[in-house]
């Protein structure tokens, strides 16, 4: 059986609160599990202990047993200090695109013009002074 610590959706319309449990991989989210190990609740501010509560001794007893974790789960033991951190991969999709680059540096560029055209008078009435 290919067991899951994962987040199981409870609660009502907009107002989100999810529960750890260890279920069956092929059971559906928000239903049958094997056991309950924590409670997490994001509407709560982050620096909240009532936000994340789980159930340590079991959480590793599963993940002795083979289970895996989804994401959110494994963020959240990392978290609390029973998982080691983990390099996700972080694709490029945050990067600028084309448009974008080519408005950044016609904006730089102006930028820099404007910087020329500033110090040209400044270094015009510096060489004048000098020659007085």
């Amino acid at each position: 059986m290919a067991m899951k610590i994962r987040l199981a959706r409870g609660g009502s319309k907009k107002r989100p609160f999810y529960r750890i449990v260890a279920a069956d991989s092929r059971m559906p989210r928000d239903g049958r599990y094997i056991e309950k190990l924590g409670t997490y609740n994001p509407l709560l501010p982050k620096d909240s202990e009532e936000r994340v509560k789980m159930n340590v001794e079991r959480v590793q007893y599963w993940l002795g047993e083979g289970a895996q974790t989804t994401d959110r789960v494994s963020r959240m033991l990392e978290a609390a200090g029973l998982k080691d951190k983990v390099e996700r991969s972080n694709p490029k999709k945050g990067a600028p695109g084309k448009k974008a680059v080519e408005r950044a540096e016609e904006k730089a560029a102006k930028a820099a013009e404007a910087a020329e055209a500033a110090a040209a008078p400044a270094e015009a009435a510096a060489e004048d002074a000098a020659a007085e």
